[in-house]
């Protein structure tokens, strides 16, 4: 089982989690690309960090929406969408290069993630930068209109589950604006890792069973007690690899 995580999502002199403490725990790393969070200084030094511990670089790409922290849906024109899509990409292969490493894979990062479960232009839009810029491998929910684009389109569509979000009984993620979207006890997020890595199951919020063969499961950097889950996560799992090959 991957076990990634979002990263580098301050800005300037803020700071939004503990990027190192979470890279000695994880196996892939989202990083931010300057549209909802990070900047050049930032996305450098996470890839350095990166590299040192021999942790996958994925470029974690967004709305242009700083101000959002890259929640809230845009209207965007698809091809602008897409161009700034391949300018994030490319921004982070560029200092992915420059620490030694490279940009291995590709995640949507907020309200895109979520728009690209169920809104095929723009999926089809996430997956034409990917695929303009190369045949990268894409992170997404499983059942989504992302992954289908990304499997018409030729490149390999990566299920991902979460360690730390709640879920709906249609296999969707609780808008973190409502009860239980978050799960901040350690042993229940161990719980949820536990389950899908034995049974390929997740529950639900209000019981329900979903079966799912995720090869991914994300703690988000930015969830209280973000580092203690992911260290308790990879210490229950016992052995964990990225998916990337």
């Amino acid at each position: 089982m991957d076990l990634n995580s979002d990263l580098g999502e301050g800005f300037g002199i803020w700071r939004l989690g503990d990027d190192e403490a979470l890279l000695d725990a994880i196996t892939s790393a989202n990083v931010a690309c300057g549209f909802h969070a990070g900047d050049p200084s930032t996305m450098r030094r996470v890839c350095v960090w990166a590299a040192e511990r021999g942790v996958v670089v994925g470029a974690q790409v967004s709305y242009r929406d700083l101000a959002g922290f890259g929640r809230r849906f845009i209207d965007a024109d698809p091809r602008e969408l897409a161009d700034d899509v391949l300018y994030q990409i490319g921004a982070l292969e560029a200092c992915a290069r420059a620490a030694g490493t490279r940009v291995a894979y590709v995640k949507p990062h907020g309200a895109l993630y979520n728009a690209t479960v169920h809104h095929s232009v723009q999926a089809q839009a996430v997956v034409d930068a990917v695929k303009a810029f190369g045949e990268l491998p894409v992170l997404g929910l499983p059942g989504s209109k992302l992954l289908e684009s990304a499997a018409r389109a030729g490149l390999r569509a990566v299920e991902e589950a979460f360690a730390d979000r709640g879920y709906t009984p249609e296999g969707t993620l609780v808008p973190r604006s409502q009860p239980n979207a978050l799960l901040t006890d350690t042993a229940a997020v161990v719980e949820r890792a536990r389950r899908l890595a034995d049974h390929g199951e997740i529950v639900a919020v209000d019981g329900t069973v979903l079966k799912t063969s995720a090869e991914s499961l994300c703690v988000h950097g930015d969830t209280p007690g973000a580092v203690e889950h992911a260290k308790a996560v990879r210490a229950a799992l016992g052995t964990v690899a990225s998916f990337v090959e």
